[in-house]
C-alpha cells in the first residue's frame, strides 16, 4: 500500500493551549511535505481550519468532507481542493474512512472522541487495517490511553486491543510510526 491520504480528526475549536494550533500547523506542513493529501472534517474554524490552511500553504491537497447541517453551522472550508457535503455524520465518517490510508488524531472534543473510538472499533472488528496514530500533544490524550488501559484491566477489552492504535508525543514521530504499521501489517 502506498500512503497517499491521511485523515486527521481534530477539534472545531482551537483549545485553551496555543500549542495545539502550533502542532496542527506543523502536522499540516508535514503532511504536505510527505506528499500526502489531507482528508478531514471540512470545517474552516478551530484546529480543523488550522491544519487545512497549513497543508494548503505548504502546497498540499485538502479534501474537506462535512455534513450539510455542520456546513451551515460551522462554516465549511469551501476553498478546499475538494469540498464534499454529505447528508449526515455517518456518511461523513464513512467517506473519510474510505478515502484515508491512515488516521491521525489531534486534540479535540466530543466529536473527535466519537470519530476516534469509531475508527478504532472498526479496526477491532476488522473492517479496516489502517494505521491509527494518536498525537498526544502535551499529554492531552493521556486520559484516553488510561481509559483504554482500564477497559483492558477490567476485562472488557483484550490486551491486544491496546495495539489497535499507536500513541506518539511529537509530529516528527507520526509518519515513521505510520510507515512501520503499514509495513508490519502488509497492507
Amino acid at each position: 500500500m502506498t500512503l497517499k491520504r491521511v485523515c486527521v480528526f481534530c477539534g472545531s475549536q482551537s483549545g485553551a493551549d496555543p500549542g495545539f494550533a502550533e502542532t496542527a500547523t506543523n502536522l499540516g506542513r508535514t503532511i504536505a511535505d510527505e506528499g500526502c493529501e489531507l482528508v478531514y472534517g471540512g470545517g474552516e474554524i478551530g484546529l480543523m481550519g488550522t491544519i487545512a490552511d497549513a497543508v494548503s500553504l505548504a502546497g498540499g491537497r485538502v479534501v474537506a468532507i462535512i455534513p450539510q447541517f455542520l456546513d451551515d453551522w460551522e462554516i465549511g472550508r469551501r476553498h478546499s481542493d475538494e469540498f464534499v457535503v454529505t447528508d449526515g455524520m455517518h456518511d461523513r465518517k464513512a467517506m473519510m474512512a474510505d478515502r484515508a490510508d491512515a488516521f491521525i488524531v489531534l486534540p479535540g472534543g466530543l466529536g473527535t472522541l466519537d470519530e476516534t473510538f469509531e475508527i478504532i472499533t472498526w479496526k477491532q472488528l476488522r473492517l479496516h487495517d489502517k494505521p491509527i496514530v494518536v498525537l498526544n500533544d502535551g499529554g492531552y490524550w493521556s486520559p484516553l490511553v488510561a481509559l483504554v488501559d482500564a477497559t483492558v484491566k477490567a476485562g472488557f477489552a483484550a490486551a491486544s486491543h491496546r495495539r489497535l492504535f499507536q500513541v506518539v508525543d511529537s509530529v516528527d514521530e507520526v509518519f515513521p510510526v505510520i510507515r512501520r504499521a503499514i509495513t508490519s501489517s502488509g497492507v
